[in-house]
């Protein structure tokens, strides 16, 4: 028996969650939905699972889907555990993906706000013949994110 479902966003911890949504706004277009976000309390510790916690962030419109589309949520908790290495291949939530006209040409303006590349930018072609274009680079935090476009 399946659930009825409608995907509504992806969070992200941060650092530093004014500097990480600005970089998502600047680079990708992405819209803030307000308010921004501010909670602690009973509530916050009991669905958390954290003593203490203070969580604050926003979420972000992703571009391409309008006035109703999914978020990305980006919050800090006061308390903040150490992040393990990042990696492409790890279990679990890997990465977030933008389609993009230009791969190099996004790749390079996420370097030069302060991302990293992972791997190098290729081209694949699908069992269906279509190509895409795609690299992962990763935002300032780390958070890894793919760069895709596709051609006939």
């Amino acid at each position: 028996m399946g659930i009825s479902a409608k995907y509504v966003h992806t969070n992200l911890i941060a650092e530093d969650w004014q500097a990480l949504s600005s970089f998502y706004q600047q680079l990708f277009g992405c819209i803030p939905v307000p308010p921004e976000r501010d909670y602690q309390g009973k509530e916050l510790e009991a669905g958390s699972g954290i003593p203490s916690a203070h969580l604050r962030g926003v979420h972000l419109r992703l571009p391409g889907y309008g006035e109703s589309g999914p978020t990305l949520e980006i919050f800090n908790y006061n308390i903040l555990e150490n992040r393990e290495k990042v990696t492409v291949n790890r279990p679990g939530f890997g990465h977030i993906a933008f389609s993009v006209d230009d791969v190099v040409a996004a790749q390079v303006a996420i370097l030069q706000a302060g991302g990293s590349a992972v791997g190098e930018v290729v081209t694949l072609q699908t069992a269906t013949g279509a190509k895409v274009t795609w690299c992962y680079v990763t935002d300032p935090e780390g958070n890894i994110i793919e760069l895709q476009a596709w051609s006939k």
